[in-house]
């Protein structure tokens, strides 16, 4: 006979509606865990797009993520005739705010030269840039269609292509447009700023103005050599994309992962308590019937198995409801949330350690009764 299974189906509906409230709380942790592995990946998104192995930027910057870069538009000529490059390109990002369908809309402007390296990895829909001026490739998540019509700056673009899961660190969708375009919105100034710069005698600003110069070596290259020949020239300075990387999640998203990683942490204690209080209040509420169980002769592995088997119930059930609910919602919420397989059976294994060191105050207080109260009234 199953103590535990006969305990449980005696107050089903109140058994069950507790895992419902700790599987939600379950689900929060698991959600916490995907909105930091999502941040992870949205932040190495625009670094891997290119998929290159170098990255060549002002000199005492840690690149276009991190912090402002600006090099000479030809830097990309010097950086392709290098021994070791195979093929080599200039790129800009910037953030711009702009105007749809009567909603503001924020986006993360990357251009590029096409036909060189820089643009979208991959298209879902319509085609890649073919003419120098006033084209568009946008992220599915900017909510843009083929043919709609977006200002940004001074100049209208069309959307001709779409692309996907294309974000930056801050989650603003990316668009694609060509080098000259980009280079226009970011560095040329509006025509009442030019005309006072004019009238001051100021020489207008160079539009030939980069951000980074990405570069793809061949084979037998390694990144090490090329980038310590880039950084003999002062002015300049290469950075893998193994540093890159690493430099994109010590410094943009570090900060967010310690908090996330401490709320998470206050929730597995948080829910520790929980189980162990209803596994102990549970517990109280038969101590009679515990006491019966000594007095007839029931050894003390069987009271602790059923206390133990309860908790574990307790546990797998909420744990299930709470993973079902956040791989059922996940895709709604506005950031990303990824969830891989070793995460779920990670945090179910912690659930599972949880349930064990909870059930510890319930069988404390079941091996403390004394047989005479089941002869009490």
């Amino acid at each position: 006979m199953n103590l535990a299974y006969r305990d449980v189906r005696h107050s089903l509906g109140r058994f069950l509606l507790t895992c419902a409230g700790l599987g939600l709380l379950l689900g929060v942790v698991l959600a916490m865990i995907g909105i930091y592995r999502g941040l992870v990946i949205e932040a190495l998104t625009i670094a891997r797009a290119p998929a290159v192995d170098l990255w060549v930027v002002e000199s005492g910057t840690r690149g276009p993520f991190a912090e402002a870069s600006r090099i000479p538009g030809d830097t990309r000529e010097a950086i392709a005739r290098l021994g070791g490059v195979a093929q080599a390109g200039s790129i800009t990002y910037q953030t711009v705010e702009t105007e749809h369908m009567s909603g503001k809309l924020r986006l993360y402007v990357i251009g590029y030269e096409p036909g060189r390296l820089g643009g979208p990895p991959r298209l879902v829909a319509g085609r890649g840039l073919a003419a120098s001026h006033f084209e568009l490739v946008a992220d599915l998540s900017a909510g843009l269609a083929l043919g709609d019509r977006l200002q940004l700056g001074r100049e209208t673009f069309t959307v001709i292509g779409l692309t996907e899961q294309q974000v930056n660190s801050g989650g603003d969708p990316a668009v694609y447009i060509s080098l000259l375009d980009a280079q226009k919105l970011q560095f040329d100034l509006a025509p009442p700023a030019a005309r006072q710069q004019l009238a001051r005698g100021t020489a207008r600003t160079n539009l030939d103005t980069v951000n980074a110069v990405v570069a793809r070596l061949l084979p037998n290259a390694t990144p090490e050599s090329v980038a310590e020949a880039v950084n003999r020239w002062k002015h300049l300075s290469a950075i893998t994309q193994e540093g890159q990387e690493g430099i994109l999640t010590k410094s943009l998203v570090d900060r967010a992962r310690r908090q996330i990683g401490l709320f998470t942490s206050l929730l597995l204690v948080v829910s520790a308590v929980i189980i162990a209080l209803i596994i102990y209040t549970m517990t109280m509420e038969k101590l009679k019937q515990i006491a019966t169980l000594k007095l007839i002769g029931a050894p003390d592995r069987t009271i602790i198995g059923m206390i133990v088997q309860q908790a574990l119930a307790l546990g797998l059930i909420g744990f299930t409801i709470g993973a079902t609910l956040i791989l059922n919602v996940k895709d709604y919420f506005p950031r990303r949330v990824v969830l891989e397989p070793d995460n779920i059976f990670v945090l179910a294994a912690v659930v599972f350690l949880v349930c064990l060191f909870s059930s510890g105050l319930g069988v404390r207080a079941a091996l403390r009764v004394d047989p005479a109260i089941a002869l009490g009234g």
